[in-house]
């Protein structure tokens, strides 16, 4: 449904966007992840033909995003950060006047607007204007007009920007049903989102894209570490320093404690091997071990080792 061949953006001397490369099939939910100034809402603008690639190419639906942009718009609903909305309106004028501007036929808009207002659960704030609406209603009027002309692919730039944990958790729920049918493109720095809702992830940093797999695949491939849990109960400090000391532990968090037992966090080269080592170590120090299991690296940790981590080593 979407194919980018190595697209470059630039800003005068800055790079934006360097030679970057993915796809995505039909029906896909892609999370697009990258600190600020990574290149996401670059990458983003020119799949919505806002603005042209320097190099490379781009095609969505099989229509060229320079030659064919129009073709491509027809097939594209687009949610900037912040929603073009007509705040004066009410959202069944708003709706009915984009389904105007989309070219939907006249015997159509009628049910195209109530079929957007049914899926965004709009039916109760129906008799308010917009702008008297909360933020998240009005996102969910955002997320209405990507809709009402059935388009093929949702390009979502920070949905759920300024809302509450409730509303975050509404949005998120429409995304994934949306999800089910359209393919999805969506840009955020809410890390649990992209696990509830995306089964594909990539991540940019300085313009270039750094990985690209599912939260589970990224996850197990997260540059060699591991997540190691203990709880154990003796001298905190003993503890923290004799695991710290163990060969294969990178970094130990105290994660708090409970019942004079400490919880520890370590990051590990190879989980297993440094949990033998816990073991042997806990024996040779007397320590009461409650448990010791090995985590895999959370999407969090990921991305921090790929747009943070690798900065402070070198």
């Amino acid at each position: 449904m979407i194919e980018v061949c190595n697209i470059t953006k630039r800003f005068g001397p800055t790079v934006a966007v360097r030679n970057v490369n993915f796809s995505v099939p039909k029906g896909e939910v892609l999370g697009l992840l990258g600190p600020n100034g990574a290149g996401k809402t670059t990458t983003m603008r020119i799949l919505t033909c806002y603005m042209p690639a320097d190099e490379g190419t781009a095609t969505v639906a099989g229509y060229d995003v320079h030659t064919d942009s129009l073709e491509v718009r027809k097939r594209i609903g687009y949610l900037p950060e912040n929603a073009p909305l007509y705040k004066e309106m009410f959202p069944l004028a708003y709706l009915d006047f984009l389904s105007r501007v989309r070219g939907i036929p006249t015997s159509q808009r009628k049910a195209r607007v109530e079929r957007v207002v049914e899926t965004c659960g709009l039916t109760g704030v129906l008799h308010k204007r917009i702008g008297e609406m909360s933020k998240g209603y009005q996102q969910r009027v955002g997320l209405a007009q990507t809709l009402i002309h059935e388009p093929e692919v949702l390009i979502l730039d920070e949905p759920t920007t300024g809302l509450d944990p409730n509303q975050i958790k509404e949005i998120r729920t429409i995304i994934r049903e949306i999800g089910r049918e359209k393919t999805v493109i969506l840009s955020t720095h809410i890390l649990p989102e992209v696990q509830a809702t995306c089964n594909r992830v990539i991540i940019m940093r300085n313009a270039e894209l750094v990985a690209d797999g599912s939260p589970q695949e990224l996850s197990r491939r997260a540059t060699g570490t591991a997540l190691l849990v203990v709880e154990a109960r003796g001298p905190a400090d003993e503890i923290r320093q004799g695991l710290a000391a163990l060969d294969g532990v990178k970094s130990v968090t105290v994660a708090g404690a409970e019942d004079s037992f400490s919880r520890l966090e370590l990051a590990v080269t190879d989980g297993k091997a440094v949990a033998e080592r816990v073991f042997a170590a806990a024996v040779r120090a007397g320590w009461t071990l409650r448990e010791l299991k090995a985590e895999s690296a959370s999407l969090e940790q990921v991305f921090y080792e790929l747009t943070i981590g690798e900065k402070e080593e070198q």
